[in-house]
């Protein structure tokens, strides 16, 4: 078998930590940068707060510091930090940019009680023993936001034997999620829709319901595909009797977990803006938040300690160790300062462009008005790499005089129209959409009619691609839209 040895030339790109960090920084929103910004404080002590600064003193010290010696050392030079005064002990992060009179959103959620510690608070009021409270909290623990146990008794029952050393049966976990069925809101615990709504109808009393819980319970299927005609055949119903069983049902809620508003359910208890648009006559001007990003700069006791070592030369391992730690200590604060200096350009050109591109919507707020705009095209007008536009556009909000918006909101693919126009194709959904609020609920308007209704407007789209932008917007298919 013959050998040969062969050369090869590969150009990898390799990451400086600079480089991480900025990116890791980008990512983030402004609420968990301030969050970010405090852990950095707390880690490096040259690092802080330019309000907590005090000012140096001078003194014999201080004016020992301020000789000119040079030192031998190559490897680190002190100049690279105290030539430019302007830039490191003055070195800001915040710009200062939000109006005096704040006027910018926060959209705080009220503090109370989840939906799961509300089952738990109601379960305490019940009677059971010892082992059954505990059952009966582990339930509740698997039960999701909207109310349902959407996992298997057996498997609960395989996790009790598993994790907590209890073997209980099927038979006894179904007793215990039956007191959980009499727990509010109504519906609680439900293992499906068809559950969920038989247990809401039979906390209710009246003749009236009857016919609601036979059609339910029996002719569930029907109910959900919207096959009225069969219920009424089979029931031998007229109009008003099936209409009246229907409209009992629809009063139903099938996510009675949603029914419990209570915020703190949710991942976010805040949407705070990262940016703030201003529309003052027509003319726009563009922010960012920085009302709870402090301003950080570079301890002047540290930049003297590091002055002092460095002037002494490395005499001793000591003084090597304490240089070397000094030095990387103000490396690390000076790139924190200047990942969020970048941090903070590059958020406003990217907003700005994108801004640019969508002026006409963002002095009108009409949604026909959006432009078609992808990653692509912002990354082109900014310079930018698609990933760092992708990065800066993931998890940010922006506040308009129309609303608070996340800034995906703005992209959207195009289509030209007959005449070669191109148009966003949230412009055309926002047709779909009215056409549809506005149809005959007793002859919803299928795929078909849609895609012809915008041929008419000069958008010739095919049935799919309707039904796929229906499917986008969560509305359902005309037949699950008929209403009696």
């Amino acid at each position: 078998m013959e050998q040969r040895l062969s050369l090869q030339q590969k150009l990898l790109q390799k990451l400086s930590p600079q480089q991480i960090q900025v990116i890791k920084l980008l990512e983030i929103p402004t609420m968990q940068l301030e969050q970010r910004i405090k852990k950095e404080l707390e880690e490096n002590p040259v690092l802080e707060l330019e309000s907590d600064n005090p000012e140096f003193e001078d003194d014999g010290e201080a004016q020992e510091l301020k000789s000119e010696k040079d030192t031998d050392d190559e490897e680190f030079s002190f100049d690279d930090y105290l030539n430019d005064e302007d830039e490191i002990p003055s070195y800001k992060l915040s710009a200062n940019n939000y109006s005096k009179d704040e006027k910018y959103v926060d959209i705080p959620f009220s503090v109370g009680t989840t939906f799961h510690e509300n089952l738990y608070d109601q379960l305490r009021l019940v009677n059971l023993s010892e082992e059954q409270q505990q059952l009966a909290e582990y339930i509740i623990g698997n039960i999701d936001d909207d109310g349902y146990l959407r996992r298997d008794l057996l498997a609960i029952s395989d996790d009790l034997a598993f994790n907590m050393n209890m073997e209980v049966s099927e038979e006894e976990l179904l007793k215990i999620l039956k007191v959980i069925h009499e727990l509010d809101p109504a519906g609680v615990g439900a293992r499906d829709l068809k559950e969920c709504l038989l247990i809401q109808l039979n906390r209710k009393k009246g003749k009236e319901l009857d016919l609601a819980k036979t059609i339910v319970k029996d002719f569930f299927t029907e109910f959900t595909k919207k096959h009225y005609d069969k219920i009424q055949k089979k029931l031998e119903l007229s109009d008003e009797e099936l209409k009246q069983g229907i409209d009992q049902v629809l009063k139903l809620n099938p996510k009675p977990g949603s029914s419990y508003s209570n915020p703190l359910n949710r991942t976010n208890q805040h949407i705070i803006p990262d940016f703030i648009l201003e529309n003052t006559d027509g003319e726009l001007s563009l922010s960012l938040n920085q009302r709870n990003v402090p301003e950080l700069k570079i301890n002047d006791t540290y930049l003297g300690m590091l002055r002092s070592l460095s002037e002494k030369g490395k005499n001793n391992k000591s003084q090597k160790d304490a240089l070397m730690f000094v030095k990387q200590k103000v490396d690390s604060a000076k790139w924190f300062i200047d990942a969020i200096r970048q941090r903070h350009h590059t958020l406003l050109l990217t907003m700005s462009e994108i801004i640019n591109l969508q002026k006409e919507y963002f002095q009108e707020g009409e949604e026909t008005k959006l432009k078609p705009m992808i990653l692509k095209d912002i990354a082109e007008r900014t310079g930018l790499d698609i990933s760092t536009i992708s990065r800066v556009s993931n998890s940010k909000y922006i506040q308009t005089n129309f609303g608070i918006f996340p800034l995906k909101y703005f992209f959207s693919e195009g289509l030209q129209k007959d005449d070669g126009e191109e148009v966003s194709t949230r412009e055309i959904k926002k047709i779909l959409q009215d056409c549809i609020e506005n149809e005959d609920k007793r002859k919803p308007l299928t795929d078909e009619k849609l895609a012809q209704i915008l041929k008419e407007k000069s958008y010739n789209i095919a049935r799919r691609t309707v039904a796929k932008y229906r499917e986008q917007l969560d509305i359902p298919v005309a037949r699950l839209r008929k209403e009696l």
